[in-house]
């Protein structure tokens, strides 16, 4: 059965209008009990049609339209991986300096039976808790608390799982009055000083500082759909081009997408997402997230806190780094 509440991208409309009609011959089939007309064949074709249909789309989705499917409103958020993969979440709240932020959370828990600290962006999923989780565009009070928590994960031994998904730091007046920058790089030299295993996936958006300040990990893992970038495309836009309507020439250009970014050795891993994006089968999303975590930790398991720190270095340092054979 479609999903009446479901959320269309410009570029799915096609897709929208085929599953409306597949929803109004159901609806049609209901209201009419046995004396419906025999509408089985009909709508086992148009579902056929939208399914060849949304593997066609995003088959060969372009960087802005993967852009789009990294801000999608139904994408899970950092509330339903916590949920799904995180047993006895234990909150904890405040950067011990200022005040408590919401754009960022974290906390202890366990991830399939292993004790770990966990820390990532919320957007929020409705207006109220979008205003609350201010879209996940974290100050300096919500960096501050990562480190807390990472120290803590350090003080006993616990890896440290983080998920990223935000436009960017906020930007605001207050912000940067509180050290927006100085937080964000001393966030950032957390986590490459690290001497426990840190694991990142980028699930929705990765911008700018904002996500780098969660990500230096030993393990970047990006979802098939997701966006990594320095800057959004529209911010891309006006500063070269003085026009933010070239946002999609801004995403080609800027190699935002997972495929481009594990190329240049920024992202270590591709996560797959369900035919039609995470949106569609949040279940299975939530799995391969899992499984990929799971494996990732399983590999770095065996390394000492020197050995965690230094692999972290070298694939930093890898990082457009050109070998001989390439000149």
């Amino acid at each position: 059965m479609s999903d009446p509440t479901r959320t269309y991208l410009e570029f799915e409309r096609p897709l929208a209008e085929l599953e409306a009609k597949i929803e109004e011959l159901e609806t049609l089939a209901r209201g009419n009990g046995e004396d419906a007309p025999d509408v089985a064949e009909e709508t086992a074709k148009l579902r056929q049609k939208a399914a060849d249909q949304l593997a066609q789309i995003y088959g060969q989705l372009d960087p802005w339209r993967k852009t789009q499917v990294a801000r999608h409103p139904d994408r899970p958020h950092f509330r339903e991986y916590r949920k799904a993969l995180i047993e006895d979440f234990e909150e904890l709240s405040g950067d011990r300096r200022f005040s408590e932020d919401a754009a960022i959370i974290g906390g202890l828990g366990r991830f399939r039976g292993q004790s770990v600290v966990v820390i990532g962006h919320e957007k929020g999923h409705d207006t109220q808790s979008r205003l609350h989780h201010n879209f996940g565009m974290a100050r300096p009070e919500g960096y501050r608390k990562a480190i807390r928590l990472m120290d803590m994960a350090e003080k006993f031994d616990l890896p440290v799982l983080t998920f990223v998904d935000t436009a960017g730091a906020y930007p605001g007046l207050g912000a940067e009055e509180r050290g927006q920058s100085e937080a964000i790089a001393r966030s950032t030299e957390r986590c490459l000083t690290l001497g426990t295993p840190l694991v990142s996936v980028i699930t929705g958006e990765g911008g700018s500082g904002g996500a780098v300040a969660l990500a230096s990990a030993n393990v970047v893992m990006m979802l098939e759909h997701s966006i990594y970038s320095v800057i959004s495309p529209e911010g891309c836009a006006s500063i070269l081009w003085k026009d933010s309507t070239r946002a999609k020439d801004a995403a080609v250009a800027m190699k935002i997408t997972a495929e481009d970014l594990t190329a240049l050795k920024i992202v270590d891993k591709v996560i797959p997402e369900p035919v039609g994006g995470a949106h569609r089968n949040t279940h299975v999303t939530l799995k391969s997230v899992g499984d990929a975590i799971e494996a990732s930790l399983r590999d770095l398991s065996g390394l000492s806190p020197a050995q965690l720190k230094l692999q972290r270095r070298e694939r930093f340092l890898a990082i457009g780094r050109m070998e001989m054979g390439d000149l």
